[in-house]
């Protein structure tokens, strides 16, 4: 059965849906550059969590959506190259449609692919690993399993990341979070759950993550000046959720 591409206006926002109310993703209509939906800034929470200067220079996303993430580190992470596993192709024509995909095969690969067979046999490994991939019923498939977060694992670069978009809406997210945990050897970080239901986890490889909460305060004001992210009500509620003791956050 062929997926149901719905695209949506209201208040200057286009939203994609699979033939559902569920969102897939979002674009401002002014601002099409920037992250619209709360969960996709918080995926970028991973730009504070390594010193790096030129993190990350190869990015894997695994689900390609309304292109938010894409166009976001195309346009701000200039050295990054990024390859985008899409499994539907009539997404990637809506991304380009309808949600200013760039074209630009030197720094942007498209491939369509399962995204679970597509990591399974590459030989490349990548700084960051970004999954966001759900069907029309919001689900995620073997993109859950704990076969695939090991797979993921294997393909990290020394000291990669990887950020998983979870959604709680029905049965929560904790269950994913102990498979990642089991896959990165206790390496996992969830954040709190934004309003929308998402709940970004990230783990980690390599050098251990150990960042005060000050520390990464200051780091997300240059973010902001610098490209416009803002991520300190995210450090806020982590900060509340009470998940990094003695305010340094560890993974």
């Amino acid at each position: 059965m062929s997926l149901s591409i719905d695209i949506r206006e209201e208040s200057g926002v286009r939203t994609l849906h699979f033939g559902s109310e569920w969102i897939q993703g979002a674009m401002r209509i002014a601002r099409p550059w920037n992250l619209e939906l709360d969960y996709t800034k918080e995926m970028m929470a991973s730009l504070l969590l390594r010193e790096e200067t030129q993190f990350p220079r190869k990015v894997l996303l695994i689900g390609l959506g309304a292109a938010s993430l894409v166009k976001f580190l195309y346009r701000n992470q200039p050295l990054a190259k990024l390859t985008v596993v899409e499994i539907e192709p009539a997404v990637i024509a809506a991304a380009r449609q309808f949600f200013k995909l760039p074209e630009d095969p030197k720094r942007l690969k498209i491939v369509i692919a399962d995204g679970v067979e597509f990591i399974a046999n590459c030989d490349q490994t990548y700084d960051l690993i970004l999954v966001d991939g759900f069907d029309a019923n919001a689900r995620a498939g073997a993109l859950e399993t704990l076969p695939f977060y090991q797979i993921a694992r294997a393909h990290l670069s020394k000291n990669g990341i990887m950020a998983v978009n979870l959604l709680s809406h029905s049965r929560g997210f904790k269950d994913s979070v102990e498979r990642i945990r089991s896959a990165f050897d206790g390496r996992v970080l969830a954040f709190p759950s934004c309003d929308s239901g998402n709940a970004i986890a990230f783990a980690a490889a390599g050098e251990p993550i150990c960042v005060s909460m000050d520390d990464l305060k200051d780091q997300a004001l240059i973010l902001k000046k610098e490209i416009g992210l803002n991520l300190l009500p995210t450090l806020t509620r982590l900060e509340q959720a009470k998940t990094c003791k003695g305010g340094v956050l560890e993974i």
